[in-house]
């Protein structure tokens, strides 16, 4: 035996380290490199007529394209909507979007459509860009946001940080663990939770942020969890760095102006325990993907640049046990959205579900979730065990970008 095997290709930089490796001529690499990835993309109740057209079009060059066995019928095609899945390779995409940028039945549209998730999916590394300009580029390294709630009420850590003193000195000792960001909330999201209301949120998180803008190191950003336009105002005033909305911009339709308007980063995260509690999953992958491409869509038009963009699928937030552990295999697919993921897996019932266990024995699980999350594309995790976390995500790191 030579040791010969099946090579799986999840990157185009592993791609190229394989070509290397062979000594492929150089000319040859910008022909290989869009032959040597295999993308499968799902569109969305396509009409029939343009289901057929995509499927012809997609076979004619080579790749292939499912849809539903419904679509034809005796008399012709269907006047009803089809879901496509389409396979094949970058070159495939290329010659399949020539085509369907001539077509009618929107498919111009929808052409631009699939360019960018191909481009969205190959992207190695992110841009984020924080208000004052400077520029943090996301990839390799996972970044840490520790949680640090001074709230009474949080499911977890509620009660411990309350005081000014004990929160900053919290924060200190979560950087000197290798938190990147400590996230900064004033009220408790937690499931039967009673919101906090805007002042009483604005008194506990004021006080904590003027101290650690002067207390953390630079290198340290600090995110503040807040859904309200008017406390993420205040709080990017004291010099907060990000604004972690819990409600994708749906809760306060105020607060993408402010973000706007402060070129702020924001994380948008998926919600279904807050608002929309009685829309039922039909594709929970592409409903969440299409609930926070809306979103982003929002935050765009109120003059948000795509590079200040964050999104989080929302693990708990009206999900069960089952959708929460399915989103984290499947969420390679959240790069289709082509903007670096959140995920906040910490401590959360699904995990108490899973092992049994209560949320004071869940470090375990969590970075198991965490570490999925980490092989599956997240870029950043939300965490309450930072040390842990960050030693787990430092030993991953060095898995992912050890090519060969």
């Amino acid at each position: 035996m030579q040791g010969h095997y099946a090579v799986k290709i999840n990157d185009l930089q592993y791609l190229h380290s394989i070509l290397d490796d062979i000594e492929v001529d150089a000319g040859s690499y910008e022909y290989l490199l869009p032959k040597g990835m295999f993308h499968c993309i799902k569109l969305k109740r396509i009409p029939c007529r343009a289901a057929l057209i995509i499927k012809q079009e997609m076979l004619s060059k080579g790749g292939e394209a499912a849809i539903s066995r419904n679509t034809l019928t005796l008399n012709g095609f269907s006047e009803g909507h089809t879901d496509v899945l389409l396979m094949g390779t970058k070159k495939h995409y290329q010659r399949l979007t020539e085509k369907l940028k001539v077509q009618q039945f929107g498919l111009k549209n929808l052409a631009d459509e699939i360019a960018d998730i191909i481009d969205n999916s190959e992207q190695e590394t992110l841009k984020l860009t924080l208000a004052g300009g400077k520029t943090l580029y996301l990839g390799k390294k996972t970044l840490i946001m520790g949680i640090l709630n001074v709230t009474p009420d949080s499911f977890s850590d509620g009660g411990l940080y309350n005081n000014c003193a004990e929160a900053v000195n919290r924060a200190l000792e979560m950087a000197e663990e290798g938190a990147d960001i400590i996230d900064v909330g004033g009220v408790s999201s937690r499931p039967e939770a009673e919101l906090a209301d805007e002042r009483t949120e604005l008194r506990r998180l004021l006080p904590v942020l003027e101290r650690l803008k002067t207390a953390l190191p630079e290198s340290v950003l600090v995110s503040v969890d807040t859904f309200r336009a008017k406390v993420a105002e205040e709080c990017l005033k004291a010099g907060a760095d990000i604004i972690n909305d819990i409600g994708r911009l749906q809760m306060d339709k105020r607060l993408k102006d402010v973000i706007g308007s402060y070129k702020a980063p924001a994380v948008l995260m998926h919600n279904r325990m807050h608002f929309d509690q009685d829309r039922v999953y039909d594709d929970l992958i592409a409903d969440i993907i299409g609930d926070l491409s809306q979103s982003i869509g929002e935050a765009l038009a109120s003059g948000v640049r795509k590079e200040q963009i964050i999104i989080d699928p929302g693990l708990g937030f009206g999900k069960d046990l089952k959708q929460n552990c399915m989103i984290i295999k499947h969420l390679a697919d959240f790069k289709s959205l082509g903007r670096p993921i959140l995920i906040g897996a910490s401590r959360k019932s699904f995990i108490g579900g899973v092992l049994e266990a209560a949320v004071d024995q869940r470090l375990e699980g969590s970075l198991a979730a965490a570490a999925a999350s980490i092989m599956n594309g997240a870029n950043i995790i939300r965490v309450h065990d930072v040390k842990a976390s960050k030693q787990m995500s430092m030993m991953l790191d060095m898995v992912n970008k050890n090519e060969r």
